[in-house]
C-alpha cells in the first residue's frame, strides 16, 4: 500500500526547464561553447556540476575545477534571477487539485529533487509549506540516477521505501527510484520510460495508482 508520493520538482510540479536552458545558454555563449536544446535534454535530473561537465564536452579547451566552480556559480545566479519571474500562476490547477486529493487520502507528500533551489521555487509558486518533507540538492552527496535523494525523503518521513511512489519526468529519476526499491510513475517525457512501473500522461492520473 502506498503511504507516500515523492515528486520530482522541475518538469513535474512546475516547469523551470526553460530558465535552466537560458542560464546555461548564456554561460555557454560567453565561453564560445556550442549548446542547444538537444544537449539541454541531457541535463535533466542531474546536478549542476554534472550538467556543466556535459556542456564543456563541446569546448576546445580544458577547464580547471576552480573555473568550473565559478561558471556553475554564475549560472546559478542567472537562474535565480530568472526564477523571480515564476509566480503561483505557473502552478497548474490540475497539480493543485491532485495534491489536495492526495492529502485528503492521508497520503504523505514529499519532494525529491537534485536542485539546490527547490525551496526557492516552491516558495515562488506558493507551495513553500505544503509538503511533508523536502529532500533536495542541499542535503545529498550524489545526484540522480543515484537513489540518495529519494531514500532521504523516505527517511525524513520514517516511511518504508517500498511504500513510496515516485513521480518522475526523467529517465535518471526513474532509475534512481527503482534503485531505492520504490514504485515509479513516469510522466510526460518519461511516460514511456522502460524503468517506470506506471505510465501517466496527466498529473491527475497519479490518483489511480494509490
Amino acid at each position: 500500500m502506498i503511504e507516500c508520493v515523492i515528486f520530482d520538482l522541475d518538469g513535474v510540479i512546475v516547469s523551470t526547464d526553460e530558465y535552466h536552458y537560458k542560464a546555461w545558454k548564456a554561460i555557454a555563449d560567453e565561453e564560445g561553447i556550442y549548446f542547444d536544446k538537444n544537449i539541454n535534454q541531457r541535463l535533466r535530473g542531474v546536478s549542476r556540476m554534472e550538467s556543466l561537465d556535459i556542456i564543456v564536452e563541446n569546448s576546445s579547451r580544458e577547464y580547471s575545477k576552480e573555473e568550473k566552480l565559478k561558471m556553475s556559480e554564475k549560472k546559478n545566479k542567472l537562474y535565480q534571477e530568472l526564477l523571480k519571474q515564476i509566480t503561483e500562476k505557473d502552478l497548474s490547477e490540475e497539480v493543485k487539485e491532485t495534491l489536495e486529493k492526495l492529502r485528503k487520502m492521508n497520503i504523505k507528500l514529499a519532494i525529491g529533487s537534485s536542485s539546490k533551489n527547490t525551496k526557492l521555487i516552491l516558495n515562488q509558486v506558493g507551495l513553500g509549506e505544503y509538503f511533508d518533507a523536502i529532500s533536495d540538492g542541499t542535503m545529498i552527496e550524489y545526484s540522480k540516477p543515484h537513489p540518495e535523494v529519494f531514500i532521504k525523503a523516505a527517511q525524513l518521513l520514517n516511511i518504508n521505501c517500498k511504500k513510496c511512489l515516485v513521480v518522475e519526468d526523467a529517465e535518471a529519476g526513474c532509475i534512481a527510484a527503482k534503485s531505492a526499491s520504490m514504485y515509479v510513475a513516469g510522466i510526460y517525457s518519461a511516460s514511456d520510460c522502460k524503468f517506470a512501473d506506471y505510465s501517466i500522461k496527466n498529473f491527475k492520473d497519479i490518483i489511480e495508482f494509490i
